[in-house]
């Protein structure tokens, strides 16, 4: 495991890492060290986790020794209360490392990385009791009512108490050593299912003493939460990991909407407990609860639904604003001022609870309506004073109505005090003391706005480039569709048939083009449903509408506005994904929707992402409109504590979330270093250059702007065309991984293996998508893979790529590596002359595609691990650099490994002009004539089955030397290996060295599997080296 030395700290990093990775963990240090906080952005793929956990903890440890061990837990634990604060008094020295990210989802990816690590700091992961309760029926509640069932149950005094509870102590004694390994929520639950201690309380007693915790974010944002932590603020360290949404997160923490609904069911819930109260008084004279604070409550609440109903709102679309403080005035008139708030706090508290134990609640569980009305108060009077109400805007709005309300003379309007300051929440933690803290996420750009946002100094700012090689991303300004039309969404363009027709047509040409899936993002749910409307009627033929035109291509799939609805649309699309009946699928989506923010569409799952237009949020909204007139307002008249802090006015920050929400989409393609797509601009208003200033870094140089349709069709068919061609920036990574030996880049990179994982959604588990459309391609080692000789070097040159296309039942899935449009091979081979494979001949064919003319052919050679070799015919293979004019395409069986041999076609290349209209893939991706491949292949014999054995074993093969060897001996297999394929070795000595490589008896498999692959006129002196290490004869065959 390589160590670092980045500004005097040793950094362990499981892998050799990239340039970008060591500049993102030294900055990551050099936060740490001048304890100030950083904002860094690294885009996905990068290794952005793995680095953070890596700096961070290796600087953690160069302080002091990770608190593994038995030592403080059985402090923590045997002894009384006095024992414990002793214990986190000594401890205090150490800073505690708080890691926090949206979900649990994306928790349980971090720690798979810490896995991967050599580092073990003791760790916990906190989760909600809904995660972690194992009791038979409080795991059903949810919510408030969850809580007060938990906590009833664990008292002493209860007959019926819970059986996991106290079970927890006498765990945590007997197994100090828990939390030492990297543990989940599920591994608590496991322990708990089968040992027996409560998962939750023990995640809660565990977290008092370790290195590093991990929680959403929601421990540190709410208030309540934060104070339930045990820890150590002082110079802790706080990591907020996909931080791109925090401060819109922090903002709605903050704020609260009263909506007439919710008022009403509070309403009821006080009467309710009124009934229930009395009840009791008369039946068993309990007086524990007063039917008159019950009383009062209901009075209050209903005074304040009569008040609210009674502001004058002159303008609908405007609504009733008042500065942030009047929300105290408000509540004066109803008597909850800062003294009566906490008194009327507790009688919720205890109306919830009476609620509860009447079960007269939701029947699932999921508490009652009062809990939320005590959490605004809690919100409006948590602090003795009013100084952050200045930060708010009290705002009363009028709700759309049904026939039935209006019928009955109903109003609905909603009480809103939103916050438009999310920088209170941190501000919180500086004057908490915190050491750092340090915000990242592969899309933060552009950054001044975050900085500005949290009114945070931020001294240390990165924003990383990719660890992609140039030819593995297009990105592209597309401002005239293909009538020449300009593409611009605003709100004055929008409507019109012509850009409706025009962005149809320009997405039908796309949808044939790239391969597998293509995602399309629009600015707003209206235009998504008005284009795809008008695309279903109008068409530019009377034969097919545009929307059937689209359909030819790519099977669709539209994101639901329903968040419950969502999962089923995933499944649709991986299902219409693997279809071999069109090219791929095709996804309609949303800028700030589910798709553009939580999910990863790696490899096959998204090789282009089209952007329709700009995502500004909607002008009138109250919310933008507000928040624009305080942004505006704060720089009018900086305070003195902003003066060192560049503010940010309405408008900036309005088109800033707008160029952050496209970034976020864009982001779901290219996710791994071996991934490959494309970046599709099609809005004339992104070729400006303020708004190409905004778009993520590590994209800007790769932006061009094409002033006509066919130029942009032209070069993103060439792109695709080449997509076998890829290159990782750095090869010499791959030895770290035996997913990523295969050097085409159509292999993936293990972290992205399952295609589409879900990063953020709320609580749900990970939605794994499946594998790429071929399970076996990205796993597959083909027996037949090109090594580059300048392996050893940072080389930037472009590897060969080795395209493996199967068929079966007459079906072929060549889709699932070319590209939709099959023309744009027009220059290599044409298609058109050649029928459907009939032939079992013809049932797994390799398309070897050579590179751009710059890379260095000669230096590339093939690697032969299938079939018997005779070394005297063998040739070495030089691949001739393709032109514009002339290409040259190898077709190489499986069986010429066996008899040495392999064809190639010369083709003439045909002008393209643009796109044509061709059948769909089904009737044309492998359309091959048998009777070509026959002249061509005349001494082949060997059938589809025998050559899918032969690869799949040599692929197995290569895995498990991969997992034996070394990376420094893998890497002198490799050269053997290509030895071999010289005329002018020492077979002798060669073999010798590879029989001393696979020495020892965890190797002898390999040893004596590598007899397969010699060369069958040398395996007789093979086995006599294989006598020499004195094989077992009952284990040579």
């Amino acid at each position: 495991m390589p160590t670092y030395k980045l500004r005097g700290i040793d950094v362990d990093f499981p892998f050799e890492a990239y340039d970008c990775q060591l500049v993102y963990m030294e900055k990551v240090i050099e936060a740490l060290q001048r304890r100030c906080n950083a904002l860094l952005e690294s885009p996905t793929g990068t290794g952005k986790t793995l680095c953070l956990l890596c700096a961070t903890l290796a600087w953690r440890k160069s302080l002091g020794a990770f608190s593994t061990g038995s030592s403080k837990i059985k402090s923590e634990f045997l002894g009384s209360q006095s024992v414990v604060g002793s214990s986190q008094s000594e401890a205090s020295n150490l800073p505690t490392i708080v890691y926090t990210s949206r979900t649990h989802s994306q928790l349980r990816q971090v720690v798979q990385e810490l896995r991967r690590s050599n580092y073990r700091p003791k760790m916990v992961v906190l989760g909600s009791r809904e995660q972690l309760c194992i009791h038979e029926e409080v795991s059903l509640l949810r919510g408030k009512a969850q809580t007060n069932a938990c906590r009833s149950l664990c008292r002493k005094d209860r007959k019926r108490r819970c059986t996991h509870f106290p079970r927890v102590a006498d765990y945590m004694k007997s197994n100090p050593h828990i939390g030492d390994e990297p543990i989940d929520i599920e591994d608590l639950v496991n322990i708990g299912r089968k040992n027996g201690p409560c998962p939750y309380y023990v995640s809660r007693e565990l977290h008092k003493a370790v290195d590093i915790l991990f929680a959403p974010y929601n421990y540190l944002i709410d208030r309540e939460y934060r104070k339930s932590l045990s820890i150590e603020w002082n110079k802790s360290i706080l990591i907020f990991d996909e931080a791109h949404n925090l401060e819109g997160i922090c903002a709605d923490a903050a704020s609260f909407d009263l909506t007439s609904g919710l008022l009403t069911a509070c309403i009821s819930e006080a009467k309710n407990c009124v009934d229930l109260a009395v009840g009791r008084q008369e039946e068993s004279n309990d007086g524990s609860r007063n039917p008159d604070n019950f009383a009062i409550l209901r009075a209050l609440l209903l005074k304040l639904q009569k008040r609210i109903a009674e502001v004058p709102i002159e303008s609908k679309e405007l609504g009733f604003t008042k500065p942030g403080p009047y929300i105290y005035e408000l509540l004066a008139d109803l008597n909850i001022t800062h003294e009566t708030a906490s008194k009327l706090i507790d009688i919720i508290e205890d109306a919830t609870l009476l609620l509860e134990e009447d079960k007269k609640h939701d029947a699932k569980g999921s508490g009652s309506r009062l809990e939320s009305i005590g959490n605004i108060l809690k919100s409006i009077f948590r602090d003795k004073g009013n100084r952050h109400a200045d930060s708010y805007r009290v705002h009363v709005q009028e709700a759309e109505l049904n026939a039935t309300d209006i019928f009955k003379g109903k109003s609905s309007r909603t009480l809103s005090w939103w916050c438009f300051n999310p920088g209170i929440a941190m501000q919180t933690f500086i004057e908490m003391g915190v050491g750092s803290i340090i915000l990242t996420s592969g899309t933060l750009s552009p950054l001044d706005s975050f900085a500005q946002e949290l009114k945070l100094d931020f001294p240390v700012q990165l924003e990383n480039p990719h660890v992609i090689s140039s030819n593995q991303i297009w990105a592209g300004v597309v401002s005239l569709g293909p009538s020449s039309r300009p593409f611009n969404s605003s709100f004055r363009n929008r409507d019109s048939p012509e850009y409706k027709q025009e962005l149809g047509n320009a997405i039908v040409n796309f949808a044939r083009i790239v391969p597998d899936g293509l995602l399309v993002f629009f600015p707003s749910y209206y235009l998504l449903d008005q284009c795809i409307s008008f695309w279903k009627n109008m068409g530019n033929t009377n034969l097919s509408t545009i929307w059937e035109r689209i359909c030819k291509f790519k099977k669709p799939v539209i994101e639901p506005r329903q968040s419950s609805l969502f999962p089923l649309a995933i499944e649709d699309y991986m299902t219409k994904l693997k279809d071999i009946s069109t090219s791929g699928a095709v996804f309609f989506a949303v800028c700030r929707g589910k798709v553009s923010e939580g999910l990863d569409f790696a490899d096959h799952a998204g090789r282009a992402v089209v952007i329709t237009g700009m995502p500004f949020a909607t002008r009138t909204d109250p919310k933008v409109r507000l928040k624009r007139e305080y942004l505006d307002l704060q720089a009018q008249s900086p305070r003195e504590g902003s003066k060192m802090l560049k503010l940010l006015t309405g408008e900036e920050w309005y088109n800033q979330q707008a160029s952050r929400a496209v970034n976020q989409s864009v982001g779901r393609v290219i996710r791994h270093r071996h991934d490959y797509g494309a970046i599709i601009f099609c809005d004339e208003r992104f070729a400006q250059s303020s708004r190409q200033s905004q778009i993520s870094v590590w994209i800007q140089p790769h932006i061009k702007c094409y002033n006509k349709f066919g130029d942009a069709v032209f070069t993103l068919t060439r792109f695709f065309r080449d997509g076998g061609t890829r290159a990782p920036a750095k090869p010499e990574l791959e030895l770290a991984d035996h997913k990523s030996i295969d050097l085409s880049q159509c292999s993936t990179a293990s972290a992205s293996d399952e295609g589409i994982k879900e990063s953020s959604s709320g609580k749900g588990a990970d939605i794994k998508a499946a594998q790429p459309l071929d399970k076996s391609y990205p796993e597959k080692l083909p027996a037949l893979f090109l090594q580059s000789t300048s392996m050893d070097l940072p080389s930037k040159d472009k590897l060969s790529s080795l395209l493996v296309v199967k068929s079966s039942n007459g079906s072929s899935h060549l889709r699932d590596i070319l590209p939709a449009n099959l023309s744009c091979f027009t220059p290599c081979l044409d298609l058109r002359r050649l029928k459907r494979p009939s032939d079992p001949m013809t049932k797994e064919k390799k398309l070897l595609i050579t590179g751009k003319g710059k890379m260095p052919y000669p230096s590339h050679d093939s690697i032969d691990l299938t079939g018997d070799l005779s070394l005297e015919k063998q040739k070495e293979k030089q691949l001739v650099p393709c032109s514009m004019k002339k290409r040259k395409v190898l077709l190489i069986e499986h069986d010429a490994l066996q008899h040495d041999k392999s064809s190639s076609v010369n083709a003439s290349d045909a002008q393209r002009s643009g796109p044509r209209d061709l059948p769909p893939t089904d009737a044309r991706a492998a359309e091959v004539d048998a009777k070509f491949l026959e002249n061509k292949n005349n001494d082949l014999h060997v059938s589809a089955e025998q050559r899918g054995a032969e690869e799949s074993k040599g692929s197995a093969f290569l895995i498990q030397v991969k997992e034996k060897l070394s990376p420094a001996e893998y890497k002198q297999f490799v050269g053997y290996m290509k030895e071999m394929k010289s005329k002018v070795i020492k077979i002798g000595n060669l073999l010798q060295c590879i029989v001393g490589l696979f020495s020892g008896p965890e190797r002898l498999p390999l040893l004596l599997r590598f007899k397969d692959y010699v060369p069958a006129r040398y395996r007789s002196l093979y086995e006599q080296y294989l006598e020499t290490k004195e094989v077992p004869d009952n284990q040579r065959n």
